[in-house]
């Protein structure tokens, strides 16, 4: 019989940052983190929502911070998942949301957090990139809200 882990549960929200043309989306690497694959982690923005802040709110604070992307203009809410994971002698429950971003044109990153190198990638190319399939799920997600909100007309 193994031994329970202690349990942390908490929320975080996080975005899908989609450049002006729709082409590129935003992730970011972090070199120092080796993923399971050994390679460095590429992952969505997003973190810990704070005592009194909404998904939203958070969200926006969190794909700034992490990147230095902004302002950022929220496009739609991609909704909610609950994730679960060991790590460091404990066992994480994380309810994560997700909202689809953009960038007004024009704009763009001051300074990112030094743990992350922000890179933007075509879908397919962050697809293949992204570390964990939680956050490829995301970014699909993302990628058909952001083809249903430009109909069929455009690509």
């Amino acid at each position: 019989m193994t031994e329970k882990l202690p349990l942390r549960r908490y929320r975080a929200a996080g975005g899908v940052v989609v450049d002006p043309s729709g082409q590129r989306v935003l992730v970011l690497v972090r070199p120092n983190r080796p993923g399971p694959d050994g390679q460095p982690e590429v992952r969505l923005p997003k973190g810990h929502i704070e005592a009194g802040e909404s998904r939203r709110e958070a969200a926006c604070r969190e794909v700034s911070e992490e990147s230095g992307v902004t302002p950022l203009q929220v496009l739609a809410d991609l909704g909610h998942q609950s994730v679960d994971f060991d790590w460091q002698g404990q066992h994480y429950i994380r309810d994560e949301s997700y909202f689809l971003m953009t960038l007004p044109p024009g704009n763009g990153a001051q300074q990112a957090e030094k743990q992350f190198e922000p890179r933007w990638l075509t879908w397919e190319e962050a697809l293949e990139a992204l570390t964990f399939e939680a956050e490829r799920e995301w970014l699909r997600r993302a990628q058909a809200k952001w083809q249903a909100m430009r109909g069929p007309h455009e690509e």
